[in-house]
């Protein structure tokens, strides 16, 4: 007979068990809370994988006595919810049935809907797990329904504690020991990207290697006993913590992460998080934010940027991985140290949202490519004045449409680059007044 994995039979029975959450199942938290009294609201539980979402739902349904029904929405029907309904008019589910739906986001918003329809009720409990951000995927019906909680990635002293009790019970159940090595607990902790399922598993998988390995030759134990080496720790866990979906949240907030580190003018954490989508073999997502970053944050302070961070780009997509990692850091340096400004970005924003409201309807009759005038006007001509005809090469004439002829989208920014183009500015205007006023 097939044994479950480690990881199910290590599963925690109590709340006190669990490892990690502690923002949310220390006592006199409200989820705790919640929890103690046995009158369960409807649940979503948003967190990444392998941090207690079902571990935490299963425990919650025995508490309060109702049987526990799972699906997962990558696979469940209509029908699938339909059934779960029906055990409601059992005898295991007459104290109330709930629902652990394991991916929310999968359903479509017909499923969503039809099980909104059965919790409505009460007497269906929905506890719903999701990694990806609910308020972005759950029906909004549903959410209103529910209470979020959001589950965070374990910290590596934590994880620590359940790798050393996962090899604490498999030397029971093979009646061994199992000798670590120096840093294999701590590197098998530190390389699960908080996720307590995997570093588990990768544990599990430690002590079938080092059985298949052969008896370790240190006498410091009696009886039979195996070596887990740091090296197999290290095979084991290579890049897991670095795995991710590039179309989920934390592909997405890895990226957030470059940029706000980088405009924060923390080059050491920008570097870090582009480290960390490199290793997980992701090249182009950070080239493209780096442009972004170099027009945006960096802006007209270091118009330059651009530049430069396009041909760092160039060279690290035409170098490819590993390689792209050193002229990609020299972009992310760059952009962290370089003065900031986001001018630019907030003009076009705000001329954009005029147009969008309808703002600024045709063109000043001297800016139109061809001018006919009607009957009706009687000085006639497009009357454009070409301002390197005059000194300065500046004229004053309209150049907005008139329902916003006065409107002012660009604000200099306080930085050397846009401060020297605003006393520019401010000379030109000078001079272009006094010749006038000479005549």
């Amino acid at each position: 007979m097939a044994q479950a994995p480690l990881a199910d039979r290590l599963r925690p029975k109590t709340l006190d068990d669990v490892v990690g959450q502690q923002h949310l199942l220390s006592p006199g938290k409200v989820l705790r809370r919640i929890v103690d009294t046995g009158n369960i609201p409807n649940l979503i539980f948003y967190g990444p994988s392998g941090v207690g979402k079902t571990t935490v739902a299963r425990i919650i349904a025995a508490k309060a006595g109702k049987e526990l029904c799972r699906l997962n929405g990558t696979t469940a029907s209509t029908a699938d919810i339909k059934e779960v309904m029906e055990r409601t008019e059992t005898i295991s589910g007459m104290n109330g049935v709930i629902l652990y739906l394991d991916e929310i986001q999968y359903l479509n918003k017909k499923q969503q809907q039809t099980l909104l329809e059965y919790i409505e009720n009460g007497r269906i409990t929905l506890i719903a797990s999701t990694t990806e951000n609910p308020y972005f995927y759950v029906y909004n019906a549903i959410l209103s329904r529910s209470t979020v909680f959001e589950f965070k990635a374990v910290e590596p002293e934590e994880v620590q504690r359940a790798v050393q009790r996962a090899f604490s019970t498999v030397s029971e159940e093979y009646s061994a020991v199992f000798e670590l090595e120096e840093g294999v607990a701590k590197h098998i902790a530190s390389s699960c990207g908080g996720d307590v399922r995997k570093s588990i598993n990768a544990v599990e998988m430690l002590a079938l290697a080092a059985i298949s390995g052969g008896v370790s030759s240190s006498e410091e134990y009696d009886g039979i006993h195996y070596l887990v080496t740091l090296a197999d720790a290290q095979e084991v866990s290579q890049r897991s913590a670095m795995k991710y979906d590039r179309d989920g949240d934390q592909h997405y907030d890895l990226l957030s992460a470059l940029q706000k580190s980088i405009r924060g003018s923390d080059e050491n954490a920008a570097l870090h998080y582009l480290g960390r989508l490199l290793e997980a073999g992701d090249l182009l997502s950070p080239c493209r934010r780096l442009l972004v970053i170099a027009c945006e944050d960096i802006g007209m302070a270091y118009p330059q940027a651009i530049t430069i961070v396009k041909a760092c780009v160039d060279a690290a997509v035409q170098l490819g991985l590993p390689e792209a990692r050193i002229p990609l850091a020299e972009a992310v340096v760059l952009l962290a140290t370089s003065p900031k400004s986001n001018s630019s970005y907030l003009a076009i924003d705000a001329a954009l949202a005029d147009i969008r409201e309808g703002k600024g309807v045709g063109f000043p009759r001297q800016l139109q490519n061809k001018h006919y005038d009607g009957d009706d006007v009687a000085v006639k001509g497009q009357f454009y004045q070409y301002p390197h005809d005059f000194p300065c090469h500046y004229v004053e004439q309209q150049y907005l449409p008139d329902d916003i002829k006065d409107k002012v989208y660009y604000q200099f920014g306080d930085n050397k680059n846009e401060q020297a183009a605003l006393q520019y500015r401010r000379k030109m205007l000078e001079e272009y007044q006094r010749l006038r006023e000479k005549g």
